[in-house]
């Protein structure tokens, strides 16, 4: 499976361990991330439109050093799949999807008209950021709960492929009680340990069926324990089990 995500900063968290957690199921998944951080759905589209060799280049995890432009990434290879999803700080904001998840779908099928579409869901920032009551909330599952809905509007307006449920499975880790510097390394991102394992696991039973719970990948960027695994396994399929019963599987 050949997996191109036209992201940011989450994709980078959502794509870090999958290739290797993928191969420990035996599973091939070749992943491509364009990056740039904070990337808004309005800025790839100016990207697109001007053809600008603005993304830094990630393949299976790992920054390659090279720039390219979405054009460029679409013709390398015949792709399964493309993942589209709007920066965290706009995420709860449906109206600023448009127009620009629209012609990003446009743009991509002109390239790739057999490939399928994704939209990636991205998730509420951690509870005690400052951010989210400066932008009206009080917990982290206000924030996911907002965002959900944006999503799920822009995932019943188009032919999407799949909805990869990366929010619920970091809402699932917060509604464990675990500490939120296991999940967060900062205000919004995931950790580099549990919360980017989780991501991995979560993209690999929703894409492929592969039982987040059969994963033995330990081959993380910093120490996760025994416990934070099993946590981080429990999270992931539920996220994965929650989509399935919600209308949001794969098509």
């Amino acid at each position: 499976m050949k997996i191109l995500c036209i992201g940011n900063s989450f994709s980078t968290d959502a794509t870090r361990y999958l290739h290797g957690v993928a191969k420990n199921a035996g599973v091939n998944i070749k992943t491509v991330n364009l990056y740039i951080g904070g990337c808004s759905l309005y800025t790839h589209y100016i990207n697109a439109l001007e053809d600008l060799k603005n993304y830094s280049l990630e393949f299976n995890g790992v920054t390659t050093g090279f720039k390219v432009s979405i054009k460029e990434a679409l013709i390398s290879d015949q792709f399964d799949m493309v993942t589209l999803q709007q920066a965290s700080p706009f995420s709860f904001k449906t109206e600023t999807y448009e127009p620009y998840m629209a012609f990003l779908i446009e743009y991509i099928r002109k390239y790739l008209p057999h490939t399928k579409i994704f939209i990636h869901q991205t998730w509420g920032y951690k509870p005690s950021s400052a951010r989210l009551s400066q932008m009206g909330f009080l917990t982290h599952r206000e924030m996911y709960d907002a965002v959900e809905k944006s999503y799920a509007d822009a995932y019943k307006k188009y032919e999407f492929g799949g909805f990869i449920p990366s929010g619920r499975a970091m809402l699932n880790l917060v509604e464990t009680g675990v500490p939120a510097e296991s999940i967060f390394r900062d205000d919004i991102h995931a950790s580099l340990g549990m919360a980017r394992y989780t991501q991995a696991l979560t993209w690999l039973e929703y894409l492929t069926g592969t039982p987040a719970c059969d994963n033995s990948f330990s081959e993380f960027d910093v120490p996760v324990s025994d416990g934070e695994i099993a946590i981080a396994k429990k999270a992931a399929s539920d996220a994965c089990a929650w989509a399935n019963a919600n209308g949001y599987s794969q098509k």
